[in-house]
């Protein structure tokens, strides 16, 4: 797993994890065949990109808004990691993630006094990201271009609205950060959800979560949404044109190796692409011109050349009136 720095029309890794799966982790034998450091232990993804991100941040590299897959965005622990850090964030989702529309309000049966206070929880069925969506009409949905492709500007609909995001995990965090059950009220924290709804399709296609709220323009939401387009099309680059899957060593130290070079070579490339194109044509146009008149190298004396020195010798001076094609 990677951490890119990206912007519209570049983007480059700035740091990488090597993911130990569990089994491994325990394995002693493998371990050691592989020269995996001691200190290293299991970790979730979500954990090791939260640790890439404070990595950054020690090195001074403050990020502006951390854009991710729905891999790590679906993730609530991940999203609460961000917002804990004070990260602005947009993340893909699924669109079966479940969650309450914003307006709804948890509630509880009245308590007669004795036995336990009832909980207060919301009593209206969740909903997936898709049906909140859809509640309202298409015509709800406003064009937005986030950027221009070799075909012209790339456009679509999308709609931004507020939800409350529900699950398990969702109403964990909650409890623990109100102070524990006692203490919370039930509210489930409202985040933002940005859909697409391209014309012609009979759905919405995709959906984000994001820490921003609904006053960003529609645009810049947009725009920050499609930048994982950037990092996945130079990601392609460097498996494909630099040899990033191509590693073939058994070891923890050649991988990390490996992908340094990966890294260097596509950061070259992309300093190359980038670079302003020299302007030959115009260098060329700018040269002060010659004098009219003969050239200064013609009417020059040509030493005798002997017939050892020439390129046709005597023996096969060719005769008059031949093709003199055949001599050269």
């Amino acid at each position: 797993m990677s951490l890119h720095a990206a912007c519209d029309t570049a983007s480059v890794p700035i740091s990488w994890r090597l993911f130990l799966p569990r089994e491994w982790a325990g394995d002693a034998g493998r371990r050691a065949k592989a020269g995996v450091p001691e200190r290293v232990e299991h970790r979730e993804k979500w954990r090791l990109a939260l640790d890439l991100i404070d990595e950054a941040i020690d090195w001074g590299l403050v990020p502006q808004v951390i854009v991710a897959d729905a891999g790590y965005g679906r993730n609530t622990a991940f999203r609460h990691g961000l917002a804990e850090r004070g990260l602005d964030f947009v993340v893909a989702v699924r669109s079966d993630e479940s969650a309450h529309p914003h307006d709804a309000v948890p509630a509880g049966p009245a308590w007669s006094g004795n036995g336990r206070k009832p909980a207060v929880r919301y009593r209206a069925p969740v909903s997936s990201l898709k049906d909140l969506a859809v509640e309202t009409a298409r015509t709800a949905y406003r064009q937005a271009t986030w950027r221009k492709g070799s075909k012209g500007p790339m456009r679509s609909r999308f709609r931004v609205q507020s939800v409350c995001p529900a699950g398990a995990a969702a109403r964990t965090h909650a409890r623990a950060q109100a102070g524990g059950a006692a203490l919370w009220d039930g509210v489930l924290p409202a985040v933002t959800l940005l859909g697409e709804w391209p014309v012609g399709a009979q759905a919405p296609t995709e959906y984000w979560l994001t820490g921003l709220g609904e006053q960003v323009p529609l645009r810049r939401l947009v725009r920050l949404a499609k930048m994982r387009r950037r990092i996945e099309h130079d990601y392609r680059e460097m498996k494909h044109g630099l040899g990033l899957d191509h590693f073939e060593g058994r070891t923890w130290r050649g991988w990390y190796h490996h992908v340094t070079l990966v890294t260097a070579a596509h950061a070259f490339r992309t300093l190359r692409r980038l670079a302003p194109k020299p302007q030959r044509r115009l260098d060329l146009l700018s040269r002060p011109r010659r004098a009219p008149g003969p050239h200064p190298r013609m009417g020059r004396h040509v030493p005798h050349l002997s017939p050892r020195h020439s390129r046709l010798s005597p023996a096969r001076t060719p005769p008059t009136g031949t093709n003199l094609t055949k001599y050269y």
